[in-house]
């Protein structure tokens, strides 16, 4: 990976919820710079993916982890209008709020309870860019499918970083051999090309 003094370098040594949420406090100003500048297209990528097995694009949609509005962006432009945005950094949602006429809420995260609604309260749910092992762990994948609706879907990315640990990838297969959910769609591919580093895009449904 290229430029290992950035900031993305930076964020692989969080160690806590805590550090997070100060690490993307300070980021915030500059987060859509430095991401866009290095090609950030994990979130078209699963916009595209989650938009093909969609049947109704006006239902309400999740997007978890949705820092200053990139993957709202990316969602919008395939078709979703119904989005509400969830994020432990306060300052993000400030920056994701003044993207006019993307979100219907934002909301912030509640580490210790993240999906904190009602089962099958949204159709979809987004975590683009979020789950690795520094911010969002592996076991977000069982509460994100647990928060969804029967044929609920769930699209979300995990970059090459993160899949060096199996645990992530073993989340998956847990869910998939128990019969939680069904996998629709995987694919690996760019996901920040500056930097050298690629993630897969699933999309799955719950049973």
């Amino acid at each position: 990976m290229s430029d290992e003094k950035g900031l993305l370098h930076k964020a692989y040594t969080i160690q806590s919820t805590d550090q997070a949420r100060d690490f993307y406090q300070d980021w915030a100003e500059t987060y859509d710079d430095e991401i866009t500048s290095h090609g950030y297209l994990t979130p078209h990528r699963c916009a595209e993916a989650l938009a093909q097995f969609a049947p109704d694009k006006s239902a309400p949609l999740l997007d978890f982890g949705c820092g200053t509005g990139l993957s709202a962006l990316a969602l919008h432009a395939a078709g979703f209008t119904t989005i509400d945005g969830s994020d432990l950094s306060p300052e993000m949602l400030k920056r994701a709020a003044k993207r006019q006429g993307l979100y219907r809420n934002l909301i912030e995260t509640d580490v210790n309870n993240p999906f904190d609604f009602p089962v099958g309260a949204y159709q979809a749910i987004a975590a683009i860019g979020v789950i690795a092992s520094s911010h969002a762990p592996a076991t977000t994948i069982d509460a994100a499918l647990a928060a969804l609706p029967a044929d609920g879907l769930f699209v979300f990315s995990l970059n090459d970083h993160t899949l060096q640990d199996p645990e992530f990838e073993a989340r998956v297969a847990e869910n998939l051999d128990t019969g939680m959910a069904r996998l629709l769609f995987k694919e690996h591919g760019d996901h920040l090309p500056g930097y050298d580093l690629g993630s897969v895009v699933y999309v799955m449904q719950k049973a």
